[in-house]
């Protein structure tokens, strides 16, 4: 029990240390601090039983009067996303190093704050509580992009914060909905999904759900807040929102969304599936467009997305369990990417690839480790990706032939528009500004082993993932067919 409360609440009490902490000493503390809550993980993964139970449960009464309960807990499917979110914080740190951060406490005690947030949205047993979690996420996202980002960040924020916060009411209206509908008045998920709605109620409650879910992730057409806000913000704002954040609407689609709701499912999950599906496509032929590095990504990582959501929504084991690896693949290999954009834009003050090229030549450990993450990201096989996305890929195959062919377009696209994005800013002949390039440094060099290494691990040896999330996905699979087939 007092683990995993020391787990969610370590990164708040490592942002109020911030905080209090002077300037000369904060960025070496903030790195130190976020290898606390790693450690914590880690523990957490080598004492964690691989089977469909819920273990670390904290269920402490809250708000009793009103059946709020502080209750977290962690099964193999909570289990990936501690790992993700607790594995890419001191990267996504680290990698923020070689910035002058002006207010730098600020800066790196919002990072911790929105930690905590995450943690309770993935570990949340309670409606109330993971509605809280959720909220907390955004907040400090959306000050980090409003106060470190671009010219444009106030406009673009705008837009950010009032779709998320649209798509957070239509959420709230349901939990409290499915709260009045319990026996006892409670938030607890146990008792969600106990209910039997009929299949109209559960058909609004899925779309109310959905939105808000499809709003984060992106899924189409809820997209359109992205690629500007992935442009404009910081780095490490880019980074959490893509490699961290998204993972909450997929995260709460397996967990909070399909399981409430499973009717509503049954009736508009295929909806759903093809939304996802469209997304995949259209995301990949706006990316052959883009000359704006981060655009690029912006648009690949809306790609991505819509083939995990597809997984998902397919609703089988190797959809699932592909969603699940994924999760982790994507950010590990998007918080790559942006990583290398930064570098870029840092060196070249611009963000057009046309104004690069030639740039493997003076440095020739970025142009290595960049063709890693660029693998990874394109499924090559014996890289991360590939895992992923073969199962997704199948899951959707064993639900749809047809919908299995569009979504296996995001493979052939993905590889033209970033092998070609590769080709146009790091081969080809130097130009006066990328001849004076400069190769990789200490804490850059650091960043990109460490990702291009996990790239190939997790490659060649996917199991550990899948091993521990699998018997918790079959769990949730079968409480949601019995009842759909008991319709």
């Amino acid at each position: 029990m007092e683990i995993l409360l020391l787990q969610i609440f370590i990164p708040l009490i490592a942002a109020l240390v911030i905080l209090l902490s002077g300037k000369t000493i904060v960025k070496g503390l903030a790195g130190v601090l976020s290898l606390v809550s790693l450690a914590i993980t880690i523990y957490l993964y080598l004492n964690f039983i691989p089977d469909a139970s819920t273990q670390f449960l904290v269920d402490l009464a809250w708000i009793p009067q009103f059946g709020i309960h502080f209750k977290a807990g962690v099964d193999g499917i909570s289990m990936v996303l501690l790992l993700l979110t607790n594995l890419l914080i001191p990267i996504i740190i680290l990698s923020s190093y070689k910035h002058d951060i002006k207010n730098v406490t600020a800066f790196y005690a919002l990072i911790f704050f929105m930690q905590t947030g995450l943690l309770l949205v993935f570990t949340a047993l309670d409606g109330f509580l993971f509605y809280i979690g959720w909220e907390a996420a955004l907040i400090p996202v959306y000050f980090i992009c409003a106060l470190w980002g671009g010219e444009n960040r106030i406009k673009v924020n705008l837009k950010f914060f009032i779709y998320t916060i649209a798509g957070s009411l239509l959420m709230l209206l349901a939990i409290i909905y499915l709260h009045l509908q319990t026996p006892g008045n409670s938030y607890d998920i146990a008792e969600f999904y106990k209910l039997e709605l009929d299949s109209v109620t559960q058909a609004w409650i899925f779309w109310a759900f959905f939105i808000a879910f499809a709003i984060k992730m992106p899924v189409f057409p809820f997209h359109t807040w992205q690629p500007d806000t992935y442009t404009e913000a910081p780095t490490a704002g880019t980074m959490l929102l893509s490699g961290i954040m998204l993972k909450m609407g997929i995260y709460g689609v397996i967990r909070w969304l399909i399981p409430v709701a499973p009717l509503g499912f049954d009736a508009w999950g295929e909806t759903a599936l093809i939304l996802s599906v469209i997304g995949v496509v259209y995301a990949s032929i706006i990316a052959f467009t883009q000359n704006d590095i981060k655009r690029l990504i912006a648009y690949s990582s809306i790609a991505h997305v819509g083939l995990i959501s597809a997984g998902i929504f397919a609703w089988n084991l190797q959809g699932l369990q592909g969603a699940m690896i994924q999760m982790l693949n994507h950010g590990i290999n998007v918080v790559g990417m942006f990583f290398i954009a930064d570098i870029l834009i840092r060196r070249m003050n611009t963000r057009e690839m046309t104004q690069m090229g030639g740039i493997a030549k003076p440095a020739p450990i970025l142009a290595i480790t960049f063709l890693i993450v660029l693998l990874g990201t394109v499924a090559l096989p014996l890289t991360n990706g590939f895992v992923g996305e073969f199962l997704l890929l199948m899951g959707v195959y064993n639900h749809n032939i047809w919908l299995s062919a569009i979504s296996g377009l995001t493979i052939i696209f993905g590889a033209v528009y970033m092998l070609r994005m590769y080709q146009k800013v790091m081969l080809g002949p130097v130009n006066s500004s990328t001849a004076i390039f400069k190769d990789l440094d200490g804490t850059e060099k650091s960043v990109l082993l460490l990702i291009s290494a996990l790239v190939i691990l997790i490659g060649v040896y996917p199991q550990p993932i899948l091993h521990i999330s699998e018997a918790a996905v079959i769990n949730l699979l079968d409480q949601v067919n019995q009842k759909i087939l008991v319709k």
